[in-house]
């Protein structure tokens, strides 16, 4: 079974201008002559972790991560204002430009691969392949399931702890509820919101929940930008122009090398995700892994990812 890489460090860090408000953080790692490939979040409002850059093999990989708008080492940090998808794809297109790219590979997971999709059917000239893992689409069944019903019957002890914030009153509409909290003048609300939040988040995404990566999850700053964010993204449906946009415009990447990888067990991101996407990308590969559930660093999850990476290392160009 194939692991991380050896930790490494960035080469070269920097702060990309890319509107009025926002400044990004973007890093660079690996072998800078190297394949270029750019490694995609999750959340969103989830920032980039050091350990992500073990995915990729350094002594061929030019390694690109970025704070998305209002997360991690960017700033206003946990900022809503000019932060919707197409603003994501685009800054992708500046970070790209400014590296001198003129093609990379996509690597993104759970909403990294919303928006690397997003990116790549929008600029699929500039993609040479995708790794996609814990397929997100955004469509409403899949936000009902995770924050109203459905992965409350697997976890219903963890769903007290969400639902605790919330008076019984306004239950029938739990996305509209924390969005009040988290977007509300009251500080202390919207922290307790955010906790509550991201808590329930970080406790559901193992196979088998991790105490530090809940840890990480409730801390206020990196919970005050997930929550926030994410139900920003929510409510506003992705800011997509109808619920299967991403299917629909998959006939603009299918010539694209992919490969969706996704755990049996994802109760964040159910697995008929990655299968509706399949079938409508039968070229793409789907590798199902049996014995995990949502994250990024679990074991058979890495195995499929790494191999993927080392795959496309092979690619010409």
């Amino acid at each position: 079974m194939r692991d991380l890489y050896p930790p490494i460090e960035p080469f070269k860090t920097e702060r990309l201008k890319v509107s009025g408000l926002h400044e990004i953080y973007v890093e660079q790692s690996g072998r800078p002559d190297g394949k270029p490939v750019l490694f995609v979040h999750g959340g969103p409002g989830a920032p980039t972790t050091p350990n992500q850059r073990q995915f990729f093999d350094p002594d061929v990989y030019r390694i690109v991560l970025f704070d998305q708008r209002g997360t991690g080492k960017s700033t206003p940090h946990a900022s809503l204002e000019h932060n919707t998808t197409w603003d994501l794809v685009e800054d992708i297109e500046k970070i790209r430009v400014h590296l001198g790219v003129e093609k990379w590979v996509v690597f993104g997971g759970s909403w990294g691969s919303t928006l690397s999709l997003a990116y790549a059917q929008t600029h699929p000239g500039r993609v040479a392949a995708l790794a996609l893992r814990g397929i997100f689409m955004l469509r409403p069944h899949e936000i009902r399931w995770f924050y109203q019903e459905g992965a409350s019957f697997v976890f219903p002890d963890l769903w007290e702890g969400f639902l605790a914030p919330i008076p019984e009153a306004e239950r029938g509409d739990l996305l509209a509820a924390y969005y009040r909290r988290l977007t509300g003048d009251d500080i202390e609300t919207r922290l307790i919101a955010a906790k509550s939040w991201s808590t329930w988040e970080g406790s559901t995404i193992r196979l088998l929940p991790d105490p530090d990566l809940i840890a990480h999850f409730s801390e206020p700053e990196a919970a005050l930008s997930l929550a926030r964010i994410e139900s920003h993204y929510f409510t506003n449906h992705g800011f997509f122009d109808h619920p299967d946009q991403l299917l629909d415009n998959v006939p603009a990447i299918r010539h694209i090398p992919a490969v969706i990888v996704h755990g049996r067990y994802d109760m964040c991101c159910p697995i008929v995700n990655a299968w509706d996407l399949h079938r409508r990308w039968p070229e793409a590969t789907l590798e199902i892994v049996a014995d995990a559930g949502h994250a990024a660093f679990e074991p058979g999850i890495v195995d499929r990812l790494v191999e993927a990476t080392d795959r496309f290392a092979r690619l010409p160009g």
